[in-house]
């Protein structure tokens, strides 16, 4: 098991449901990055999504549109990322690391050359939204090498796909909870509680959702059904206001604080 399953294990034997706090590489300050990802940490976070900037994206709302153009603009680029995860590893061997992005970089950089190098820093697995299951084979080299491959599913998912999906998860499955992009404002409980349980009588894999998540309400009222929530735009669109490495962390700290408390509260009611 690499981290990602390992975390998920641990979760489940106490009964409580995964923080993974969204980022993009990069924003709003390079020199942040590495003491930000260890904030996120430090505040709850139990898996962290690392998303790699790109120029063209397909499934991502302003908030993360924005933030993409202000780390490109920086120059961040993934070598530069990879070793911002290495960086981290030095303090956190635990943490699991997913990187979230479209296939583009990761094709220019060279698949082989990826794998080896994204093992090397500490990456766990990589979640690319253009890539999806018919298309997998072309980013077998990067499972080969160990890392976990997080496929999508959405309510717009035909059942014979969700079966397949279901067979060929690994690490997590991540449910995007409505047809839209990132950052909207459409979360519907009862569907998505009735499709969430849908796809856990078909996968052992654990079940992720995001898109929608944007405070401790939403997340607490998720964890009700998902093994984990994800929380990416509203994080993102917080950070943005910072300048500073201090302020940027603050800002982390305060925003994902009463999330990680109402997960706890939700764990412990349950433990009653």
């Amino acid at each position: 098991m690499n981290r990602i399953d390992q975390r998920f294990v641990a979760l489940k034997s106490t009964g409580r449901t995964g923080l993974i706090p969204f980022v993009t590489a990069g924003d709003p300050s390079p020199d942040a990055v590495v003491p930000l990802l260890h904030g996120l940490v430090a505040a709850g976070a139990d898996l962290i999504e690392l998303g790699v900037p790109f120029s063209d994206p397909m499934a991502d709302g302003p908030a993360i549109q924005h933030a993409s153009e202000r780390a490109l603009s920086k120059g961040v680029g993934l070598k530069q990322i990879l070793g911002w995860v290495g960086e981290f590893r030095k303090k956190d061997t635990n943490t699991p690391i997913v990187l979230m992005g479209y296939l583009n970089p990761v094709e220019i950089y060279g698949y082989e050359r990826f794998a080896r190098d994204a093992v090397a820093a500490g990456v766990d697995g990589v979640l690319l939204v253009d890539c999806p299951l018919e298309e997998s084979e072309s980013t077998a080299v990067l499972r080969t090498a160990g890392l976990r491959q997080i496929f999508l599913a959405a309510p717009t998912t035909a059942p014979l796909r969700l079966t397949e999906l279901c067979e060929c998860a690994e690490g997590f499955l991540y449910y995007v909870s409505f047809a839209g992009i990132t950052g909207a404002d459409k979360l519907d409980l009862a569907p998505l509680r009735e499709r969430v349980a849908a796809i856990k009588s078909r996968t052992r894999t654990p079940i992720a959702v995001g898109f929608g998540v944007r405070d401790a309400e939403s997340a607490a009222a998720i964890a009700e059904f998902a093994d984990a929530v994800v929380i990416g735009s509203a994080l993102v669109a917080r950070l943005a206001e910072s300048l500073s490495p201090d302020a940027i962390i603050s800002a982390a700290t305060q925003f994902l604080a009463p999330i990680r408390h109402a997960l706890d509260q939700r764990t412990a009611a349950h433990a009653a």
